[in-house]
């Protein structure tokens, strides 16, 4: 039987390029996404497509409402920033930091492995190519890694270690694409921007549509996204 992974899935580059990466190690495939109150669902129904198109034996949306506690662009009444430089971006902790949000995702995530019997969890953190936020460095992962096998069943009887997989987190985003392109990565299913116009093409001024265009640059590859038409 195939080994089961689950999946943090967004709906965007990085964690579709993630999710490329465990179908090619092998691993039966469950998708993980959230409504966690974010500025839109366009990235859900991305999400939902990837699902479709690697063929997830489940993929699952978790509601959570994350607006009460807000503390972020994404999920408070707080503007995203945009046509910020790469020193800007990478220089200091952007508001469109969402408070805890990878240790409220892991923790959903590392829940699901338990019951599905699954001892991966993949997440398609950068800490290259990324926006400066704490939850997605390396020494965050190995902390929660620790954790999860001290505060699970599998990992206090010893059966087996539970393994937060981070395939991205030493490549640039050029990199990145590249690999999935190797593995055949239909990246027009994704969705990157922060805050989309209402037909959902992509502002492409916010942070990561910043970070996604430089990545297709230096792959010297086309971007598929849709952009506004000012862009």
């Amino acid at each position: 039987m195939k080994k089961k992974a689950v999946i943090l899935s967004s709906g965007g580059l990085d964690s579709t390029t993630a999710m490329a990466i465990a179908k090619n190690e092998g691993f039966e495939l469950f998708s993980l996404s959230f409504f966690y109150g974010q500025r839109h669902s366009y990235e859900l129904n991305a999400a939902k497509k990837v699902a479709e198109a690697f063929g997830v034996t489940k993929h699952l949306v978790i509601n959570l409402d994350l607006n009460k506690i807000g503390g972020s662009a994404l999920t408070d009444n707080i503007e995203v920033p945009k046509s910020r430089t790469l020193i800007s971006i990478t220089g200091e902790i952007p508001v469109t930091y969402v408070p805890a949000r990878n240790t409220i995702f892991l923790a959903h995530a590392l829940a699901w492995a338990e019951v599905i019997k699954s001892f991966d969890i993949f997440i398609g953190v950068n800490a290259v190519d990324f926006s400066g936020y704490p939850d997605c460095r390396p020494e965050y992962i190995s902390a929660f890694e620790q954790m999860a096998n001290l505060a699970t069943k599998a990992g206090v009887e010893g059966k087996t270690r539970l393994k937060i997989r981070t395939p991205l987190i030493s490549m640039t985003k050029a990199r990145i694409i590249k690999r999935g392109i190797e593995l055949g990565v239909d990246y027009s299913l994704t969705h990157s921007c922060y805050d989309p116009d209402p037909e959902g093409r992509a502002c492409g001024l916010c942070d990561s549509c910043f970070l996604r265009k430089k990545g297709f640059e230096e792959a010297e590859l086309q971007d598929p996204a849709k952009y506004t038409d000012a862009l």
